[in-house]
């Protein structure tokens, strides 16, 4: 599993993610019937941490500067 995901593609999703996840905690939106929906910020979050985007090698997207092919 090589990295694809680089540097300002990390920070924007760390950002979504923490923000999705205010979201569902009430920071956001407090009392919110869809504030369950923000839990999919983990994504965002596990994405930006490892480095590497699942969804990314399908759409042949690499952001990374240091693995491109």
């Amino acid at each position: 599993m090589s990295r694809n995901v680089g540097g300002i593609d990390r920070i924007l999703r760390v950002v979504v993610g923490l923000a999705l996840l205010a979201f569902a905690l009430g920071f956001i939106g407090k009392g919110s019937p869809y504030a369950w929906l923000g839990w999919i910020g983990i994504v965002p979050l596990a994405t930006a941490a490892f480095g590497f985007c699942p969804l990314y090698p399908l759409l042949g997207i690499n952001t990374c500067p240091m693995d491109k092919r």
